[in-house]
């Protein structure tokens, strides 16, 4: 058996091989990157009850959780704004926890306490973003 024909075989085999694999990659040209997709918050809307008493605001309530792992955590603070109206800002933290957790709807409680004015308005976010909210 002739080796020199056995080599020449082998080269374009690997020639055609490797030919086959330039042309089927794709060339980063070649593709079109899409245009960033804004992210779309989905807030939740916030049941609350606001019990003044001897100067202090307690803020209580809930929202609605994906599951039953997801926890919240609650911080009021007195802010005002430049035309100086004055208003307690809640801010409402949501963590997911890890694990395995039931898929069903919750809802996830919290409670805060301020000093505030008797009829200072509040406004609430939820993870940063302005929230909605219902007064039983």
């Amino acid at each position: 058996m002739n080796h020199t024909r056995l080599w020449v075989a082998a080269t374009i085999i690997a020639l055609f091989v490797i030919g086959g694999f330039v042309l089927s990659v794709p060339h980063t040209r070649d593709l079109t990157v899409p245009q960033a997709e804004r992210a779309i918050v989905i807030v939740p809307t916030v049941t609350m009850r606001d019990t003044f008493k001897k100067g202090l605001h307690t803020i209580s309530g809930s929202i609605d959780a994906s599951n039953a792992c997801v926890s919240a955590s609650a911080k009021a603070s007195f802010a005002s704004t430049a035309s100086s109206t004055a208003y307690i800002l809640l801010e409402i933290a949501t963590t997911d926890a890890s694990g395995v957790c039931l898929q069903v709807p919750t809802r996830v409680s919290f409670q805060t306490t301020i000093a505030a004015p008797s009829q200072t308005p509040i406004t609430v976010t939820v993870n940063g973003a302005v929230a909605t909210t219902n007064t039983p």
